[in-house]
């Protein structure tokens, strides 16, 4: 692979087949779509294939200066693949839920979401600063019209407050940016990681990307929008909403926070735990009184990204290896509940759990499948969230006992609110002739659900495969972070404070 610009061709595939799109029938707009995501994922597949654990840090590099300091400049370390591997997964069906359910303006659609595609994976791949930028914002704009075009009744409020709220918070992200290109002389995203800037300049700087991530995350208390862009947003939008857009804020921590402002991340370990403890509460005892599936799948997101956030600021291999592990495992299963929650709602149009009850006599298939991802979502051993969250909270806990039985809780409540639902909407008696009319999944449905429920077991049972390609990066992230001290006693801790240097001993039982 050596030379084979491979990342720049997953770029241009579905950079082609949208600008295609837009001059074609709407019939052949959903094939061309169709065609471009396959190619990507079988790329996407190559280039998992092709990573070679435990060699370089960055691999599938590309290089080429464009203006003054400004390049071309693509790469990936584990966390890119892993990210990337789950875009370009979840893009064909995202395509294939849209395949009846969008009917107007199909060719346009089509292209938004091909270009969705083309600005993830620029994000996870970019190792320029202002490349990096320039993915990471445009990516709202065809979110933007996704909602605010094949939305639902309130779609043009959701869509603003979406990019209104991601819009102002990356403003601060870009003048720090360009600060810290003049500073360091490189706009590098490898220089920079190594690149030792004063603790003071280092508060700001971190506050400034706080200030994007937090709410791309999006974490409490500006997480509001994302219920809103969820309920309103089709099928497919709410897919790659919650499965990929939300894990930009946490790769955003892996790239930047953690590794270039290592003193400050130790420094406002306490704001992270804290405001993390409050969302894994509250937006769980929120969801537990939704009447809107779709809203109640959101907050229950917020929840999980809550996981991530704590994950990430334990300072260990466990935390920070659960932290990824809960960005993938919830990127497939709150994506294939948004899908199962599309099934129901293209045949009765209605999201309220009141309207169901009884969808295990007439769709028996779809109860099997709708059971497999609510016990993911829980974290039932054998699934994908069981493996992010146990070692998450496992992390959390060498560093804060109360944090860690605090964010525990979260658990519990989302076993609550998630068997809740199921229990309204597949047990009981049906409950009117149009849900008894209800027909099972059909066969394009099951070829959607099918994948996502083998890949949810697969890292249940066999995490190894998501684990490996990470953990040369982790050791990497964690000997940086090694040289940040905490600022204080100020947490409740197990020992004495934040530790960072825990994850000696943490990384030998997270495999």
């Amino acid at each position: 692979m050596n030379g084979f610009p491979i990342l720049s061709i997953m770029l241009l595939v579905p950079a082609l087949a949208a600008v295609a799109c837009l001059f074609l029938s709407a019939n052949a707009a959903r094939w061309t779509a169709l065609a471009a995501t396959l190619v990507d994922l079988a790329l996407g597949v190559v280039l998992w294939l092709s990573f070679d654990i435990g060699g370089a840090q960055w691999q599938f590099t590309e290089y080429a200066p464009l203006f003054g300091s400004f390049a071309w400049a693509l790469g990936i370390d584990g966390y890119a693949l892993l990210l990337i591997a789950l875009s370009v997964f979840l893009m064909p069906i995202c395509i294939g839920a849209s395949w009846q359910a969008i009917e107007k303006r199909v060719p346009e659609y089509m292209a938004a979401f091909l270009l969705t595609e083309v600005l993830m994976i620029g994000t996870f791949a970019a190792q320029d600063l202002f490349l990096f930028y320039i993915f990471f914002e445009a990516g709202l704009i065809p979110m933007f019209l996704i909602i605010g075009i094949w939305g639902g009744a309130n779609r043009i409020y959701a869509s603003y407050k979406f990019f209104l709220y991601t819009l102002l918070g990356s403003l601060l992200m870009f003048i720090a940016m360009l600060y810290m290109s003049i500073t360091a002389g490189t706009s590098s995203i490898p220089a920079l990681m190594a690149y030792d800037f004063p603790a003071d300049v280092q508060t700001w700087l971190w506050l400034a990307f706080f200030a994007s991530f937090a709410v791309k995350m999006p974490m409490w208390p500006v997480h509001t929008w994302l219920p809103d862009a969820h309920v309103q947003a089709p099928t497919a939008g709410s897919v790659i909403l919650a499965g990929v857009l939300l894990k930009l804020g946490g790769y955003g921590f892996l790239r930047f926070s953690l590794p270039m402002f290592p003193e400050a991340s130790a420094q406002f370990v306490w704001l992270v735990f804290g405001l993390s403890a409050v969302a894994v509460i509250y937006t769980s005892l929120v969801a537990l009184v939704q009447s809107d599936m779709k809203k109640l799948i959101a907050y229950s997101s917020v929840a999980h990204m809550a996981i991530v956030t704590i994950g990430l600021f334990a300072f260990n291999a466990q935390g920070i290896e659960g932290a990824m592990m809960v960005m993938l495992g919830h990127g497939l299963v709150s994506g294939a509940l948004f899908l199962c929650v599309g099934v129901i709602y293209d045949r009765l149009h209605t999201r309220e759990i009141s309207r169901y009850g009884g969808l295990a006599i007439n769709m028996p298939r779809y109860a099997l499948l709708f059971l497999l991802f609510t016990m993911a979502s829980i974290g039932l051993p054998g699934t994908s969230n069981f493996v992010g969250e146990l070692l998450a909270l496992m992390g959390t806990y060498q560093v804060s006992t109360t944090i860690a039985l605090l964010c525990t809780t979260g658990i519990i409540l989302g076993a609550g609110y998630m068997l809740y639902l199921y229990r309204r909407v597949v047990f009981g008696e049906i409950k009117s002739d149009e849900v008894r009319a209800m027909r099972d999944l059909n066969s394009r449905e099951l070829w959607l659900l099918a994948p996502i429920a083998a890949v949810v077991l697969w890292m249940g049972v066999y995490p190894e495969s998501f684990l490996a390609p990470m953990r040369k990066d982790t050791q990497m992230l964690l000997a940086r972070l090694d040289r940040a001290k905490p600022a204080g006693d100020s947490l409740p801790t197990k020992g004495k404070g934040v530790v960072p240097a825990a994850h000696a001993e943490a990384h030998g039982s997270a495999h």
